[in-house]
């Protein structure tokens, strides 16, 4: 039985939101040796490897891209805007923030991405949750607050605050122009992405200190990139492609629990009442995601793109050289006509219009 869109987005973003939780402990491991800017350089570059050696497989086996490509005139902007939010901002400022804020205080104010992201979302970007769908992100994202709570210090500066804010807006700002660029290759943008983020921090880890670890360290760093980063990037961007920036970062909130999960038996800690708490809350989430319905009479402006797709209700164009079979995936420029129907949907990049 084929997985509805909705369902197949929420899969994906669990997913992505799990493959990530569990690099927190991994990473753990791997921080004393290798520092923190460093390791988040070479996370970033072992997820663009890793799908570079997957672009390597597909065209060694004769596989033709079907997804369409990116291309630097009218998408250069966007890429150049995920890079510099998501891959220098956001790390720079998290961990001038980390420095000055007690781990209590930094790990509360790192829940600030999901609210922002969703902000960001509803108000500059186009998309709508419903009741439900904020009821859900509110459960989602009160688990991964409640998560944060643990026995310690709240201490901090403002500096501190401000750069940790700072980073979350970053990061919101980073997944709403994800969000944008969805419709193209997933591969290929994250790839650019990856690597861009990888190298630009890999320069200031050795600007500040050149001393490089033991392959050891590097290979177990690049191995971790390459699934809780490139995989986990790439399998939230086809999430984001399908529900949005605002319900995938409800779902992705999940990851700080999958995360203490993973510590149980690799870090030998406790699972706490509170943990319990915030896992339950976090369930009782995705369920009224899940359960999210919105359908209403909406109207398409018309709209030229480019992105796979098949021949269904929002696609019907005539082709200038064959046509593709019913419900093949193709991709190519096409122009939208306007329409105006009523039916189920989401924000995805094909809805965004007045409620």
């Amino acid at each position: 039985m084929s997985l509805s869109p909705r369902a197949r987005g929420t899969l994906l973003g669990l997913t992505a939101a799990a493959l990530f939780g569990l690099s927190a402990p991994l990473a753990k491991l791997l921080l004393p040796g290798l520092g923190s800017l460093l390791l988040a350089a070479l996370l970033y570059l072992g997820g663009g490897l890793g799908l570079l050696l997957l672009g390597l497989v597909r065209a060694l086996r004769g596989e033709a891209p079907r997804e369409a490509r990116p291309r630097l005139r009218s998408d250069g902007p966007l890429l150049a805007g995920v890079i510099v939010t998501g891959g220098m901002l956001g790390p720079v400022l998290m961990l001038e923030g980390l420095a000055r804020m007690s781990a209590v205080a930094a790990s509360l104010l790192l829940n600030l991405e999901g609210p922002f992201t969703i902000l960001l979302a509803l108000a500059v970007f186009g998309e709508h949750l419903g009741r439900r769908g904020v009821a859900a992100a509110a459960c989602t994202l009160g688990g991964a607050a409640l998560l944060g709570l643990a026995p310690g210090e709240l201490r901090g500066d403002w500096v501190g605050v401000a750069c940790l804010a700072g980073a979350c807006l970053s990061w919101a700002l980073d997944n709403n122009l994800t969000q944008r660029l969805s419709l193209k290759d997933p591969v290929a943008v994250v790839r650019l992405k990856a690597l861009g983020a990888g190298g630009c921090m890999l320069v200031l880890a050795l600007l500040r200190s050149p001393q490089l670890p033991s392959g050891a360290l590097l290979a177990g760093a690049l191995a971790l990139g390459a699934a809780s980063y490139g995989l986990s990037i790439l399998l939230d961007m086809y999430a984001l492609r399908l529900l949005g920036a605002a319900r995938e970062a409800a779902l992705f909130a999940t990851a700080p629990f999958v995360g203490a999960l993973a510590s149980l038996p690799l870090l030998g800690e406790r699972l706490r009442a509170v943990d319990v708490a915030a896992g339950a809350l976090m369930a009782v989430g995705v369920v009224l995601l899940l359960r999210e319905r919105h359908g209403h009479l909406h109207t398409h402006a018309p709209l030229e793109h480019e992105h796979l797709h098949v021949h269904d209700a929002h696609h019907q164009h005539a082709h200038e050289g064959p046509e593709p079979g019913p419900g093949v995936p193709h991709s190519h420029p096409h122009r939208h006509a306007a329409l105006t129907h009523d039916h189920p949907h989401v924000s995805d990049l094909h809805h965004r219009h007045r409620h």
